[in-house]
């Protein structure tokens, strides 16, 4: 049981399947033990439209409750929400009921210490977990109280507060909302902007009907891009499950990489904090830290996963950071990712320059990449050591994993967090190259996990 239990508490959330792996009693139990690790004494909580969720927010509730946690409910809100709640209002942590872009039957929790600073297993999770298996939770002097608090509409002018809404010109948005809490969120913060949205599964429900909420995979967006191309709309925007995530489709229905978004909103930026410094993650197209230099801003490279990012952007007072995957984060955000401020700045962008979103992209989008390509590995560092002996002639660096660089071309190859999988990605300056040169590498670790 205890191997079952904690298995759920992961490298950056807790998760797991409901009733099997997540139920009611061990949400009670991360509720106090969340309680007894932080010591707070507010704490804001949050859930998405699962069909779990309302069960297992009651139940994390209770447990902060019988800790002696004055708990604020705020009931159905995106992640970037909750994250917003705990940076306003000051709470000394939060908790978000939700298992983001994962398959209905999932569930789990996001949790997050005082200034939205999430935890994650190094830093908090593991923590809890241990207090969770131990079981033992001293009687608080007295119960905490609850009450219940509406958000949506300070976090929807917070979202606004970063762009200047008069210059926003009136184009047509096609909106992927998946079922998710995009459905709330999207028409609170696009509703006062001169847009006409194309709505595409705005119904909260967490089923997931229409497809998994998860708009990195092929097959989650093509509904977006039938009615991008259906409605001649100027760009699509699909959001994750918990609409933490946004990705971008251009006015052709092609589908725009989180490092060429992370270029853009960095681009945006600049104009109004010339010299600032801008966090990029290492499997980010050259092109992004290229068009942070050529804006005036100062580029700085970090490890991929939010608790590195976040943790370079506080150290070096970074204003925005980002990921290929789809995560933005924002300094005036309390370093939390929000999906909905990056699509704002980047509809700002594209009013200010008067170009379309194939327009904008092509200057920048200067390389051909794999995309994440990800092998089964159970020897990770014997596979390193076989890359870097191959390609020992490349400029080498062990920022995260291995990282090989040519004047034309680089790879990076990284071990998964939560598999036991290889992840690999590529970029050349021209097509051929990037073929032969990912089939180079993909033959090098072969050869080594077979051997």
């Amino acid at each position: 049981m205890a191997g079952t239990v904690a298995q759920v508490f992961k490298a950056y959330d807790i998760r797991g399947i409901y009733p099997e792996e997540l139920e009611e009693n061990l949400a009670y139990r991360i509720g106090r033990a969340f309680a007894l690790y932080l010591r707070p004494r507010n704490v804001v909580v949050g859930r998405d439209m699962r069909v779990s969720s309302p069960t297992l927010a009651e139940a994390v509730i209770r447990g902060l409750l019988d800790q002696g946690v004055n708990v604020t409910d705020v009931g159905l809100v995106s992640t970037d929400a909750l994250y917003f709640a705990v940076g306003k209002y000051r709470f000394d942590g939060g908790i978000m009921v939700t298992a983001s872009h994962n398959p209905a039957e999932y569930n789990g929790f996001k949790l997050c210490r005082e200034e939205a600073q999430a935890l994650s297993l190094d830093r908090g999770i593991g923590e809890i977990r241990d207090l969770v298996l131990q079981g033992e939770f001293p009687e608080p002097e007295q119960r905490g109280t609850l009450e219940q608090r509406d958000i949506l509409d300070d976090f929807a002018e917070h979202v606004l507060s970063f762009i200047d809404r008069s210059v926003i010109k009136p184009f047509t948005v096609a909106v992927d909302a998946g079922n998710g809490m995009g459905g709330l969120i999207a028409p609170k913060v696009f509703g006062p902007l001169p847009l006409r949205i194309i709505p595409l599964y705005f119904e909260l429900d967490g089923r997931f009907p229409n497809h998994v909420p998860n708009p990195i995979e092929p097959e989650n967006i093509r509904d977006l891009q039938r009615a991008v191309l259906e409605h001649q709309a100027d760009l699509g925007i699909a959001f994750d499950g918990d609409a933490d995530r946004m990705f971008i489709l251009d006015e052709r229905g092609q589908f725009v990489g989180g490092d060429m978004v992370t270029a853009l909103v960095a681009k945006a930026l600049l104009h109004k904090h010339p010299g600032a410094k801008i966090v990029y993650n290492l499997i980010c197209s050259r092109a992004v830290p290229q068009v942070i230099r050529e804006n005036g801003g100062i580029a700085i490279r970090s490890r991929v996963g939010h608790s590195f990012i976040k943790a370079l952007m506080r150290e070096q007072d970074a204003i925005f950071g980002g990921e290929h995957s789809g995560h933005f984060y924002f300094r005036d955000n309390w370093y939390a990712d929000s999906g909905i401020i990056a699509a704002v700045t980047v509809l700002e962008l594209l009013s200010r320059e008067g170009v379309t979103v194939s327009q904008a992209i092509a200057p920048i989008d200067r390389y051909y990449r794999s995309g994440e390509i990800n092998m089964e590995v159970h020897d990770f560092q014997a596979v390193l050591r076989a890359l870097e002996t191959h390609f020992h002639d490349g400029k080498i660096d062990h920022l995260d994993g291995l990282t090989v660089e040519y004047p034309d071309w680089w790879f990076n190859a990284r071990s998964s967090n939560t598999q036991p999988l290889l992840r690999i990605n590529v970029e050349a300056t021209t097509p051929e190259l990037l073929r032969r040169k990912t089939e180079e590498v993909l033959s090098v670790v072969r050869r080594a996990a077979a051997s």
